[in-house]
Order: C-alpha cells, then sequence, then structure tokens
C-alpha cells in the first residue's frame, strides 16, 4: 500500500500548492518531488522501487498539468477526472505488488511516544496520511471539475444573480470531509450524518425561499452536488483505509 498512499500525497501537495501559489508548473513539480522524497525517506530504493516513484511522480505532473488545462479551458473537464481515476485504480490494483516501506520513516515511527503513532505501521501512516491530505483542497478540485463537467452552475458566480451570503465553502468543504473521514476511522460512521444534517439546516432558508424560483433551483442543484461529491471524496478516502 505504500505506493498508493505516496501517490495520495503527491496529489494533495500539488492542490495544497497550486491553492497556495499559481505559477505554472509550480505546484506539480512540488507534488512530484515531495512524493519522491517521501518514497526515499520510506526506503523504497530498491530498483522496481525507483521506477515505481518515477512513474508516481510522472503521474502527478500529469494530473497538476491536467487541471490547470481543464480549468482553463471551456466545456467539460474530463481529461483531469480521468487521470485521477486511472492512477487511483492503477494505484489500488498494484498495491500488492508495492513492499512494506520502512527507512527512516520507520525508525522515526518506531522512536515516536504518541499512543496514536505507537503501533502504526509505516504503510498504514503513508496511507492515512494521503488520505487526509486529499480532503484538504484535491477534494475541492474535484468537487470544481465535476461541477465543471456537468455543467452546472453557481448562480452567484457571474454576477447575474445576487450571491448567497455563504462564502465560505471552500473552507467547509475540507472541514467537513476531515470531520466525517475522522468520524469513520474513529468507528463512528453514523455520527457523520450530524455533518450531513447540520450543512443542510444552514442552506435551509436559502434553498427553500420563495422568490427567485430559477435561482434558487440552480443552487439547490449545485449545492446537491458538490455536497455529494464532497461527501464522496471523504467515505471514498474510508473506504481506502479499511483495505
Amino acid at each position: 500500500m505504500s505506493w498508493l498512499g505516496i501517490l495520495l500525497i503527491g496529489f494533495a501537495v500539488t492542490d495544497l500548492a497550486h491553492a497556495v501559489r499559481r505559477v505554472r508548473f509550480f505546484p506539480e513539480c512540488v507534488g512530484a518531488l515531495v512524493a519522491l522524497s517521501v518514497g526515499l525517506l520510506a526506503g523504497l530504493t530498491s530498483g522496481r522501487d525507483v521506477l515505481a516513484l518515477f512513474v508516481i511522480a510522472a503521474v502527478v505532473l500529469a494530473w497538476g498539468s491536467s487541471v490547470t488545462w481543464g480549468f482553463g479551458h471551456a466545456g467539460p473537464a474530463w481529461v483531469p477526472l480521468t487521470v485521477f481515476v486511472v492512477a487511483l485504480s492503477a494505484a489500488v490494483a498494484c498495491s500488492g505488488l508495492a513492499p512494506s516501506a520502512a527507512g527512516p520513516l520507520g525508525e522515526w515511527l518506531s522512536s515516536v511516544t504518541l499512543p496514536a503513532l505507537g503501533s502504526v505501521s509505516p504503510d498504514r501512516f503513508l496511507l492515512v496520511l494521503g488520505a487526509f491530505g486529499i480532503q484538504l483542497s484535491t477534494g475541492n478540485v474535484l468537487v470544481r471539475l465535476i461541477l465543471k463537467s456537468s455543467g452546472t452552475i453557481n448562480p452567484g458566480a457571474d454576477g447575474a444573480m445576487p450571491r448567497t451570503p455563504l462564502k465560505g465553502g471552500r473552507l467547509l468543504g475540507p472541514l467537513e470531509r476531515v470531520f466525517i473521514l475522522a468520524l469513520a476511522l474513529g468507528g463512528q460512521v453514523t455520527a457523520a450524518s450530524v455533518v450531513v444534517a447540520a450543512k443542510g439546516l444552514l442552506r435551509f432558508p436559502e434553498l427553500s425561499s420563495r422568490r427567485d424560483q430559477e435561482r434558487i433551483h440552480q443552487l439547490t442543484e449545485y449545492f446537491l452536488l458538490g455536497s455529494f461529491v464532497s461527501w464522496l471524496v471523504a467515505l471514498g478516502s474510508y473506504v481506502l483505509l479499511l483495505s
């Protein structure tokens, strides 16, 4: 599972770097370098492992470039979505071939006195780190790509209709995904429904308004599709962690 965890870390760092500094080729290069560095720190230094790390780095570069292209061109953004799905599927399929991580990372985990990390293997650590990492910015990227590909518009994005009063969606999304994933890992899957219910209650006054029905229908579609994709990112990560 070490290769899968490193791939997720590469995706997460790429999207976080893009959110911090939007310079051409900078985010994907940072993500690829971090993926290579993490792999070496995990003791993946055999010939097959080095080859796998370079493949992962190339995939991370392709992901970052395709995301930039997808948002910069009109029409559906199926290219980055295809890159993500194919890369993730291939990593899961090849996870049985990946050796167990060790190296400096394993030595560090053995020396840590925190109870939560005391019995965590390096493979598990990489996978959990990657799973939580993609909740932060990659989840938002996937939501935006699917909204763009489906033609679902934000009613207030072009200024044609009043903007909604809630403007923290890009922060609320990562927070709710991290919360859902943490609850699920803690064995409280049912408690995650509280997050879903709370978000629905916050948006209920807007979605139930009797004015501007066309805008309300667009907002409802935008809210529901974006929310379900966001929740699927968290639950999909939980499924990966169950393996």
